[in-house]
């Protein structure tokens, strides 16, 4: 049986489906902390999607677009400690001077935190760009908080990761296919997906 795709939530009411430049853009890059690389917490493609979010990043900054970084704290002792190694943001995309560093406890980075005064402080329009960890959980979330504050998110596919999981069922859910479902689930109403970097930078 020939199975056909669903028109998208975004077609239904006519959102706009193309891709923004970066240049035009505020880039947001959600929780890439150690806790993702090693651990407990590891993602399957961490290190492919870290290496992904540095060339972003760098992109980013070589276009003069403005970047805001977020992580998640968990308190002491636990993997999303930001006062320790394993909670700290990833050498390869460390913030520099001049660049917002907000603090989360949820998945939406919205929710409870600076980012949107952050985001006025940078008169940031209403395109953003997305990228980190994890696919299915705080990119989700804060590609849907930033679109119910009529924000226009775009999640860069390969600079994101997630895990395997335990489905209802009992089944493993593999990395590959929780990845697919959340950018699908991002891509039928929340924001657009970039499957590359260089989809926003050609």
């Amino acid at each position: 049986m020939t199975t056909t795709a669903s028109t998208t939530l975004r077609d239904v009411i006519g959102l706009d489906g193309r891709l923004p430049r970066l240049a035009d853009t505020t880039l947001i890059m959600i929780d890439f902390q150690n806790t993702y690389r090693s651990g407990v917490m590891a993602l399957e493609g961490a290190d492919e999607a870290l290496a992904a979010g540095a060339r972003l990043l760098a992109a980013a900054r070589a276009a003069g677009t403005p970047v805001v970084h977020v992580v998640n704290d968990g308190g002491a002792g636990t993997p999303y400690d930001i006062r320790a190694e394993i909670g700290a943001v990833c050498d390869a995309v460390a913030p520099v001077d001049g660049e917002p560093v907000v603090v989360k406890g949820f998945p939406n980075a919205f929710h409870e935190t600076d980012l949107e005064k952050s985001l006025r402080g940078l008169d940031a329009g209403p395109d953003l760009v997305l990228a980190g960890f994890m696919t299915h959980m705080c990119v989700t979330f804060t590609a849907q908080g930033a679109f119910n504050l009529g924000y226009r998110p775009t999640v860069v596919a390969e600079a994101t990761a997630t895990r395997p999981l335990a489905a209802p069922d009992g089944a493993v859910l593999s990395a590959a296919t929780l990845q697919a479902a959340a950018l699908t689930t991002i891509g039928d109403l929340f924001g657009t997906v970039a499957l590359t970097v260089d989809d926003l930078t050609a």
